[in-house]
């Protein structure tokens, strides 16, 4: 089941983000680095983005998806991550995920969709070139965009 992020779920989306970041990924990114996670009501859904969940059927959290806004025409997709039990074409998790997002982000008429994520995530990297998403470099995007760079590569999805 794919929902708007309540605070009664705060731990385990921050549990989910490190796992998948860190022991799947081995990223090495601590919360320090994205205190986003700590407060997602102000940090995506107050300004105007939202944050789904994925829950399994004992309604524990199995992955998320956010989006920020940045302005009028463009967003930020961020904290894309479904358990590794829970991928795949068979539970359509991240599918559904980033289906509520990109409804959402057509919604609020947002034109451009940016997103980072780090090289050796190649998985993730077809995903996103199968639904739409274009490698592009910092240099090329339409706004001013800060990450925690772990060797990544840029993504934009023109809607």
């Amino acid at each position: 089941m794919i929902t708007v992020y309540n605070d009664r779920y705060k731990e385990e989306v921050i549990t989910l983000i490190l796992h998948v970041q860190n022991v799947e990924y081995g990223v090495g990114i601590g919360v320090e680095e994205q205190p986003d996670i700590l407060d997602i009501h102000s940090n995506y859904i107050n300004d105007g983005g939202n944050f789904w969940i994925a829950l399994n059927d004992k309604e524990e959290v199995i992955g998320s998806i956010g989006l920020q806004k940045k302005n009028k025409e463009i967003a930020v997709l961020k904290k894309f991550f479904v358990y590794k039990d829970y991928r795949g074409k068979e539970f359509g998790t991240g599918k559904k995920l980033f289906e509520a997002l990109l409804d959402f982000a057509k919604k609020q008429g947002f034109s451009k969709i940016i997103l980072d994520t780090p090289s050796k995530a190649t998985r993730s990297h077809s995903f996103y070139k199968k639904v739409g998403f274009k490698e592009t470099d910092k240099q090329n995007l339409p706004i001013k965009y800060d990450y925690p760079d772990r060797d990544s590569i840029i993504f934009l999805l023109e809607l």
